[in-house]
This record gives structure tokens, C-alpha cells and sequence, in this order.
């Protein structure tokens, strides 16, 4: 018997140490960005050595068989630092955690200002993060804002402009001035209007890291009350390697873009440099919306030692592009023979196309960075910045004389030589008709920073500082005399009454607004297994202050106004708890009181402050759950914003064809909402991506009168009572939706398509029309909007590049965009044929071709 056992004994042993020496057993891990934490699905594994490989999973994880006890993993995935990582002692199923890509810019400096991002399962806030590959594979001749159209609760479009840079966003039925946008952690809303002017970024794509938007309260860590999110845009840093890339793209209606970026990568030494530049120009979609654009960006780096890292970002970028201010009704387009594209704000002076709206602006912004590691449990990071804005708009001084002197019929150009023609006849040279410019410079600067304590393993402490001085620099210009000798302003300079203004001379107003605000929180965050808390304090003062140079004697003492100082604080809190590895849930809670726009301040451009301005006042909250496994992610979110003695603006053109501007303020305000959201990935080559978002938002209050300006600032008249209550928040869809897919059909190349839709759309309404109960504005026709991509990645001359073709609006859909209500005085009906609309932009193209170097 033994002698019939020991062979098969001999064997056994020798079958057992080959599986051990050749099946020793599986690997797992997650692969997530290191500087967002946010997972990367698609990243390629493999077992250095061999042609065994795998990708990461919707989720960022990952298995993977391995034959030897001690293997090197090779992890790579476009856009990031390729890295190996060692893994030893397998024996049946080892998990090596998170595995951290850096993107091929390293961004030591980001990380000063990194703390501003969420965390997926820990941050318990809604948001959704769109990555530089994305960004590069998808943009196309769209602009920042554009990017997150997918992205529940968001409606952004081309604006009403329509021109290069006139973009706009809106999260949960709250406009710009009420989201909080922030480049590398930076604020860069207007301190005077809370506007965002996404010109002044236009073309930073280019440089851009990574964008997230967090949806509601919000996670970032300065002293910053958003109401509807947070953009964080974070740009590039300090290159890890020598390199860069050269970039073309060609696209409909003559639109070019060339950019380039160079670093010399991180040197021995601890120094890094580098720089991207561009230029884009275009006829744009709609007549007379030609653009030149320029944008830089520099950032120099030091790795001083292993505590101090210095780092000093530039950027900007100058432009002036055409854009429209004139909205007919929707049968006027239709008569017109170039159809929706007919844009009637512009004309033809010497033969040459003229824009007579514009705008053109450059807004440099510098930081200094420095990030300082105490010790193993503390840091402290601070950024000194400072902006310079030079700019404005461009317009004529009577709407009503410019679109009535034509060419030919109403849809032909203006005949800007006739209006030269009325000039020059002028018998004292009194200009007749002549294009002005409302300019807004700034001098801005501002200093943030944060300490970080690790009190132990459960509790981290955060604090921070926030200090901001601004001076606005605002007065209406002649621009162009169009062939006369002067303007005659009369009344406006009490200092110089009967003014003779020439190119360039100030009229109509001129004024400073300074804004100072100071700012610091205090928060609190503890983690214990799957559980993830915070709470949040911040308080800040915001002090007013307004000069006017043109309506006081300089002797007058009420020239220059005191400071009006305004309190403000914000408490917030929130948890998340993950149930599962599949399955977590969060809430958060806050209140907010801020400070009132200045315009709600000095209502009457006069420096005698509102005595009745207040503080608005907002109540959220918001319940979420989140599912993930290997091929499948959803969330699901509940959010209820109470906001109290709002203010807002609305502009529109009166009958006699000026400008006018009724403040909106006092008034209350309902949102509330569902959103949904999911990622699919099937297999490997195959990802699908949708959400669905369903929202409520109303007016809440009536109010007692708003007050009308003209386009010089000037109160011209106080109307009243206004029914607002029960309307529908307008200027953003409350209800859309999207589908999309990604699939690779061979290696280096992809397909793209994303679907959306957008219903409920009620049209923006001027306050002075609805002076009776019950009206209800327009309602814009629901429609939906298919884009399609392709990337083709190869190799040309031994280096990496890529071929990207994108079409937006691939059916060419006729929609309408943007729209104001207009309210028959009669009956009170606001219907399609008496509201005033712009059409968005038809089908666009771009081809791009990029080679890295």
C-alpha cells in the first residue's frame, strides 16, 4: 500500500508548490485621482512582465489573478503619471486600498486650495466632477459652464448674448450671482453683483485640471454662502515631466483656434515652469457675432524642502467679441430670410461689418501660493491674489434710431454710414447717434488661508481666513462719435454741465463702488469607519461704500457715502453613512444670512443708503442616497432651499427703445426638488451615463413697488403693487434630463453621444408687467439636443496625439434658449406670440488635432 501511495504523494507535493509558485492568488484595490479622490473608471492594470492586464470598473476598483507571491503592478490611465506599484507576500485575496494617480500635471500648488473638493461616500453633498479627458474629448466650441449641461439641477447655454464668452449656468433655479464659482479655490464672483462673466475664463479649458460642481450647500471651506453650488475649477500646476503639446482646432462659420503648452518639468533643483498660450477668433453662429480672443497662463513652482512649497498662477484672457441685446418675437424670426440666425445688432460702416453691441474685457488674476507642512498633524496653506479688470460693453445711445436706420428691409444690416451721414449734417456737429460703452474696471486683491489640525484618527480641525478689497471703477464712455464732433451730455456732471464728450470722455455716470468683506470659519470633521461627519461656522462682514464723481458738488459732503456694513454668517452640517460597500445615505443641513447686492443698497445710484436693505436669508436642506457596484452607480437626492427678501435685477428695452433696469427686491422665494443621477458600465468598452431632474421653484411673496433706471443709472419711476406670488421661477427648465454613452471600438478609438432634454421652461418676466393676481408667464416649448464625438488617439512622429471631432446640436433642433414674458395690458395674457425670445444657437461643429510633445 505505501508503495502504491508514494508516487501520487511525490506528485501532490509537487502540483502544490506549483500552485503556490503560480497561482498565488488575487489582487484588488481602487485607482482614484489624488487630488479630488475621485475614482477612475476604465484605468488600465496590468502585471509588469507578462500580457495579463485588466481596467478598473465604474467604481475605480479592480481584481486581478497573479502567479507569483511578489508582482509590480503597472497602472496607467489617460491624462495621469503612469505608476507601478509593488505588491508582495500574496496569498489568496490581497486589497492594496486606494491606489492614487496624479494627473500629468502634478499640481502641488492646486493642493493649497484642494480642500475646497468633495469626496464621493464621505462628503455628504450632492456633486459631479468632469475631468481634463472629458474636458478635452468634449468641449468643442463650448465654454466652461456648457460642460456640466448633463449634470442634475443644471441648465447652462450659450446666454443671451450668444457670443464668445456670453455662456451662463444655472443650479436648482438660482442664476449665477447666487452660485459660487472658484478657480483653484479662488472666488471670482463679481463682489459688487455676485455675477460670474465666464469671458474673462473663456479659453482656460485648455489648462483646466478638473471642474466640480456641488450641488446645494456646498463643501468648500471658505466663507462663501452659495445657494444654488459651488464650481470649483482647478487649473493646471507644476509639469512632473519636460513637455507639452500644440494644438489646432477648425470649426462652422470660421471659427479657429490655435493653443500650445511648454513645461520644463520638475527640475532637480525643486523649479518648475510653465506656460500655455491660445488665440480663437470666429464669425460666430449668429449673424454679426464675430470674436478675437486671446488667452495665457503661467505658473512658476518651487519645492522649497518637504515642508514649503511656493508657487506663483497667472492667467487671463483679453477678448472682444460681438452679442445681442434685441429680442423679437418668435414670428419676426420666421419672416426673417436668414431665419433664427438673424441677429439684428449689427451693420456695416465703410464697408465693413460693425458690431453695435460688444463687449471686450480683460481680467488678469495672479496668486501666490504657499503651502507649509507643520508637521506629520498640521498644515497651512495661503494664497495672496490680485486682479486687475479692464472693460466693458459696447451699445448705442438710442435702440429705436439704430434698428430703424437699415440698409434695406428690418432683417438687413444697419446703415451705420447714413447715421454718419445724420452726423456730419449736425449744424453744430451734436452728435445724433453714437455708440457708448458702460465700463466696469476693478483693482481687486484678496488673501485666503487655511489651517488644518489632525486632532487623531476620527477628527480633523479646519480654520480659515478670507479677506477681500475691491474698487469698482464704473462710468459710461463715448466710444464711437460716428463722424461728429461731439456728444452734448448737459445734466448728468453737475461738476461740468453742457459737457462737449469726444471718443473716450466719460458720460452719463461715473462712480466708484468699494466692497470689503472679511471672512473666517471654523469646521469640524469626524470619520469613524463608515461613518463621515461636519460642521461648519462662518462669519463675515461686507462693507459698501459708494463715490459719485458726476450727481455731487465736489465740495458736497455726501460725495463720498459711509461704509454700510452688513453681518453675515452661515452654520451648516451633514453626515454621510455608508450602509454597505454598496450602499450609503447622507443629509445636510443650513442657514444662511448674507449680505444684500449693492444694488439693493444704493437703489437709487444716490449715496444715501437703503434704509430698509437687508440681509437675505436662506434655509436648505437636502437627503441623499448613493449606490455603487462593479459595473453600476446611482444617486438620488431630495433638497428644499427657502430663500427670504431676495434681490435681484431684471434689464429689458423700453417703447422709446433705451435701456432700463428694475431692481427686484424683498421678495421671497421657493425651491425644492428630485434629482437622479447613474453611471452603467456593461463591459469594458462600454459606458452609459444618464440623470433625471425634476424641480419646483416659485415666487412666494408679492411686493408693495420696484423701482425703474434708466440706462444711466437714473431713477426714472416707482411702480407697484406687484403680484409675483405662485409664479414660476423663470430662466431655467425644472425639468431635464440626459442620456449619454462612451465606446471604444478598437483601441485609441471612441465614440461619443450625449442626449438631453429640457421641459417646464418658464420665461423670465419684467416685475412692472404683473399688476394682477393670477398671471402666469410663458411657457417655452420643450425640446431636446443630441451631441455626438469622436476620438481618434495615435501616433504621429513617435508622439502621442489625438484627432477630435465634435458636433453639437446634431439635428440642427430650432429651440428657443432664453425668454421674457410679455404681459398684454388688457388681459393680462402672456402667450408666444406677445413674448420676446432669443433662439439657441443651431448645429456646430469642431474638428481638433493635438499632438503632445
Amino acid at each position: 500500500m505505501r508503495k502504491f501511495y508514494a508516487p501520487f504523494i511525490v506528485v501532490g507535493l509537487i502540483m502544490f508548490c506549483a500552485i503556490s509558485g503560480f497561482a498565488q492568488g488575487l489582487v484588488k484595490g481602487k485607482v482614484i485621482d489624488a487630488i479630488t479622490k475621485e475614482t477612475l473608471p476604465g484605468a488600465s492594470i496590468s502585471i509588469k512582465g507578462t500580457q495579463k492586464s485588466t481596467s478598473t470598473t465604474l467604481n475605480g476598483n479592480f481584481s486581478i489573478k497573479v502567479e507569483t507571491a511578489d508582482a509590480e503592478l503597472v497602472i496607467s490611465y489617460v491624462g495621469y503619471l503612469q505608476k507601478t506599484v509593488s505588491v508582495a507576500n500574496v496569498s489568496g485575496t490581497k486589497d492594496i486600498g486606494n491606489v492614487t494617480l496624479e494627473s500629468s500635471a502634478a499640481l502641488s500648488e492646486v493642493v493649497v486650495t484642494a480642500n475646497n473638493t468633495a469626496i464621493d461616500r464621505k462628503t455628504p453633498v450632492a456633486l459631479s466632477t468632469v475631468g481634463s479627458v472629458m474636458i478635452e474629448e468634449k468641449v468643442g466650441q463650448q465654454e466652461f459652464p456648457e460642460l456640466l449641461k448633463s449634470t442634475p439641477g443644471i441648465y447652462a447655454s450659450k446666454g443671451s448674448g450668444g457670443g464668445y464668452g456670453d455662456s451662463r449656468i444655472n443650479i436648482r433655479g438660482f442664476q449665477s450671482a447666487n452660485i459660487a464659482v472658484m478657480i483653484n479655490g479662488i472666488p471670482v464672483n463679481d463682489p459688487e453683483s455676485g455675477r460670474v462673466f465666464w469671458s474673462n475664463w473663456a479659453g482656460l479649458t485648455d489648462v483646466t485640471r478638473s471642474m466640480q460642481v456641488q450641488r446645494g450647500l456646498g463643501a468648500s471651506k471658505v466663507a462663501v454662502p452659495s445657494l444654488g453650488g459651488t464650481i470649483n475649477i482647478l487649473t493646471r500646476g507644476t509639469e512632473a515631466n519636460q513637455g507639452g503639446f500644440i494644438q489646432h482646432s477648425m470649426g462652422n462659420n470660421n471659427f479657429n483656434k490655435t493653443s500650445f503648452l511648454y513645461s520644463t518639468g520638475l527640475g532637480e533643483n525643486g523649479w518648475a515652469f510653465s506656460a500655455m498660450g491660445s488665440k480663437t477668433t470666429g464669425d460666430g453662429w449668429f449673424e454679426g457675432l464675430s470674436f478675437e480672443a486671446y488667452s495665457y497662463f503661467f505658473n512658476v513652482s518651487k519645492l522649497i524642502n518637504k515642508e514649503h512649497t511656493v508657487s506663483l498662477t497667472g492667467f487671463g484672457a483679453p477678448q472682444y467679441h460681438g452679442s445681442r441685446f434685441e429680442r423679437f418675437g418668435i414670428q419676426y424670426y420666421k419672416d426673417a430670410p436668414q431665419g433664427i440666425r438673424f441677429n439684428p445688432n449689427w451693420g456695416v460702416l465703410n464697408g465693413k461689418d460693425k458690431t453695435i453691441s460688444g463687449n471686450f474685457y480683460h481680467k488678469p488674476q495672479a496668486s501666490l501660493n504657499h503651502y507649509w507642512t507643520i508637521n506629520e498633524n498640521s498644515s497651512l496653506s495661503t494664497a495672496l491674489y490680485a486682479s486687475i479688470g479692464r472693460g466693458g460693453n459696447e451699445f448705442p445711445n438710442n435702440a429705436n434710431l439704430f434698428l430703424g436706420t437699415r440698409v434695406g428691409d428690418r432683417y438687413s444690416p444697419v446703415d451705420l454710414d447714413a447715421l454718419v451721414d445724420q452726423n456730419v449734417a449736425s449744424p453744430d456737429g451734436r452728435a445724433v447717434a453714437y455708440l457708448q460703452s458702460n465700463r466696469n474696471n476693478h483693482v481687486w486683491y484678496g488673501l485666503l488661508s487655511t489651517y488644518t489640525k489632525k486632532l487623531n484618527d476620527k477628527i480633523d480641525l479646519l480654520a480659515g481666513l478670507d479677506l477681500r478689497n475691491y474698487k469698482g471703477i464704473k462710468y459710461n464712455s463715448v466710444r464711437n462719435l460716428l463722424g461728429a464732433q461731439y456728444v452734448l451730455d448737459a445734466t448728468a456732471n453737475v461738476n461740468n454741465p453742457n459737457n462737449m464728450a469726444r471718443n473716450g470722455d466719460k458720460i452719463g455716470f461715473h462712480n466708484d463702488v468699494i466692497v470689503l468683506w472679511q471672512g473666517g470659519f471654523l469646521q469640524g470633521e469626524f470619520t469613524e469607519g463608515p461613518l463621515s461627519t461636519f460642521v461648519s461656522l462662518a462669519a463675515s462682514n461686507t462693507s459698501y461704500k459708494r463715490k459719485d464723481y458726476f450727481r455731487y458738488q465736489n465740495t458736497d459732503p455726501l460725495r463720498e457715502s459711509d461704509f454700510v456694513n452688513f453681518f453675515g454668517f452661515q452654520t451648516k452640517g451633514g453626515a454621510n453613512y455608508n450602509l454597505t460597500a454598496n450602499h450609503n445615505v447622507f443629509a445636510n443641513i443650513g442657514y444662511f444670512e448674507k449680505a444684500p447686492f449693492f444694488s439693493a443698497v444704493f437703489v437709487s445710484n444716490q449715496n444715501v443708503p437703503n434704509k430698509d436693505a437687508e440681509n437675505e436669508k436662506i434655509l436648505s436642506y437636502e437627503l441623499g442616497y448613493g449606490y455603487r457596484s462593479r459595473s453600476f452607480s446611482a444617486n438620488l437626492n431630495l433638497y428644499r432651499t427657502a430663500w427670504n427678501d431676495r434681490s435681484t435685477t431684471r434689464t429689458a428695452v423700453g417703447q422709446d427703445g433705451n435701456y432700463y433696469t428694475v431692481n427686484f427686491l424683498g421678495v421671497d422665494a421657493l425651491h425644492q426638488g428630485l434629482e437622479l443621477d447613474f453611471k452603467y458600465n456593461p463591459f469594458r468598452k462600454l459606458s452609459f451615463n444618464g440623470m433625471l431632474s425634476i424641480g419646483d421653484w416659485t415666487w412666494n411673496s408679492n411686493l408693495d413697488k420696484v423701482e425703474v433706471f434708466d440706462a444711466n443709472n437714473n431713477f426714472v419711476a416707482s411702480e407697484g403693487p406687484i403680484y409675483t406670488k405662485g409664479i414660476k421661477v423663470g430662466d431655467q427648465p425644472q425639468t431635464t434630463a440626459a442620456l449619454g454613452f462612451d465606446f471604444t471600438v478598437a483601441e485609441g478609438v471612441k465614440l461619443g453621444a450625449d442626449y438631453n432634454y429640457y421641459a417646464d421652461f418658464s420665461s423670465s418676466f419684467i416685475p412692472t408687467d404683473v399688476i394682477k393676481p393670477g398671471l402666469k408667464p410663458w411657457k417655452v416649448p420643450n425640446y431636446s439636443l443630441l451631441d455626438l464625438n469622436a476620438v481618434i488617439r495615435f501616433k504621429m512622429a513617435g508622439l502621442n496625439s489625438s484627432l477630435i471631432l465634435n458636433v453639437n446640436n446634431v439635428l440642427n433642433t430650432e429651440y428657443i434658449s432664453d425668454a421674457n414674458a410679455i404681459f398684454d395690458r388688457n388681459t393680462g395674457v402672456s402667450d408666444a406670440v406677445n413674448s420676446n425670445v432669443y433662439f439657441g444657437a443651431g448645429r456646430q461643429y469642431t474638428t481638433s488635432l493635438k499632438v503632445n510633445f
